[in-house]
């Protein structure tokens, strides 16, 4: 049993809604997930949605791209149909001003009430969780860690987009549509789940300690009691007025247990270098090199088939700077055909979620 997935360029998006719901004709899903993009009004998409699967859960976000087996796509709804045979158990949350924890601890008392047992007692193995978060709420951090404090499940995912407007981002959540929220769903696969991480990045042998940091804006004052954009400038060999050139190329890294989660630089503010994500002060960082984007994640997408021997849905959490990478190597049709002949949508992000929010990532959450 598998997922079937479906896509629609039409630009009503009740339009776009019913061709997908026809692609799906004959399927009567237990749970909908769809990526659409920030062209479509939210409220509308949200209703059009739920109105052809009023049966089902039906979750979803807004873009900055979409991406579907074998294509990455503009202006456009991707959309992922799991039949009931797939999805043992679903709940769903949306956590309201995310920003306070006590919201997040609210939600897990009513995940509590519905799987009949705290969070923290959920078996690991069986269940998945999937956070979608506005990508402009810079709440991640604060969600993502109460979660780890919470319970030993994985939450998975990947922060709204709004083709790189940066004005508002979108949730979705059965025919409502969210800003200012992050949507928590856990799910119990009837066969399983796997998780791929790839980031496409090698850590040089260049370190910095973040001595001085404004973490509630993402800023970091100093890198190794100097100003941070003069010190990370350095360390490239380069000046601070040049630094942003390097900004894609050479993010930086915290290193835990060989495996890398990528801090990436947002711009230079004065003297301090602020980021798309939260660096604590006291943290050391390497200074990254980027690979081949493609090759590393075809590497580690077919590694897992060849383990799986067959996929039956996979969701990819893609950065957008990874997709901005990709477009300026006209690299993304390439970058496609790695999902080609397994079921996959996604979506470009303003960050992703995989112990704690990272960037240059692309997270997948894979189905047996």
């Amino acid at each position: 049993m598998k997922t079937s997935t479906a896509y629609s360029e039409k630009p009503d998006i009740n339009d776009a809604a019913e061709e997908i719901r026809g692609i799906f004709s004959g399927i009567n899903p237990k749970m909908v997930i769809f990526f659409s993009s920030s062209a479509y009004p939210a409220e509308e998409t949200a209703r059009a949605m739920k109105e052809k699967f009023p049966d089902a859960s039906v979750i979803g976000c807004t873009t900055s791209g979409e991406i579907i087996s074998g294509k990455m796509l503009r202006n456009s709804i991707v959309a992922m149909a799991f039949p009931e045979g797939m999805i043992s158990d679903i709940a769903l949350e949306i956590v309201k001003n995310p920003g306070d924890t006590q919201n997040t601890e609210k939600a897990f008392e009513s995940f509590a009430r519905h799987f009949k047992k705290p969070m923290s007692e959920l078996e690991f193995e069986d269940y998945v969780g999937i956070i979608l978060a506005d990508g402009l709420s810079n709440s991640e951090e604060k969600v993502m860690d109460k979660i780890g404090d919470l319970t030993n499940i994985t939450f998975i995912g990947g922060s709204a987009g709004d083709d790189l407007k940066f004005e508002k981002t979108y949730l979705f959540a059965d025919k409502e549509a969210y800003t200012d929220a992050v949507l928590l769903a856990v799910i119990k696969p009837a066969n399983g789940f796997e998780i791929i991480k790839t980031q496409s990045f090698t850590a040089l042998d260049k370190k910095m300690t973040a001595t001085k940091v404004d973490e509630e804006n993402r800023t970091v004052i100093e890198f190794n009691g100097k100003p941070a954009a003069e010190e990370y400038a350095a360390q490239l060999g380069t000046d601070a007025e040049k630094l942003p050139e390097y900004f894609m190329k050479h993010p930086l890294g915290v290193i835990t247990d060989d495996d890398i989660f990528v801090r990436s630089p947002q711009q230079i503010a004065g003297s301090a270098v602020k980021f798309y994500c939260n660096i604590i002060e006291g943290m050391e960082l390497n200074i990254l090199e980027s690979d081949d984007i493609v090759q590393s994640t075809k590497e580690d997408v077919n590694a897992r088939l060849s383990e799986l021997k067959e996929i039956s849905g996979l969701i990819n959490f893609h950065c957008i700077l990874r997709t901005l990478e990709l477009e300026s190597k006209n690299q993304t049709e390439e970058y496609a055909r790695i999902f080609e002949g397994i079921p996959a949508i996604g979506f470009s992000t303003y960050g992703e979620e995989y112990i704690g929010h990272i960037n240059q990532t692309s997270t997948m959450l894979v189905f047996k």
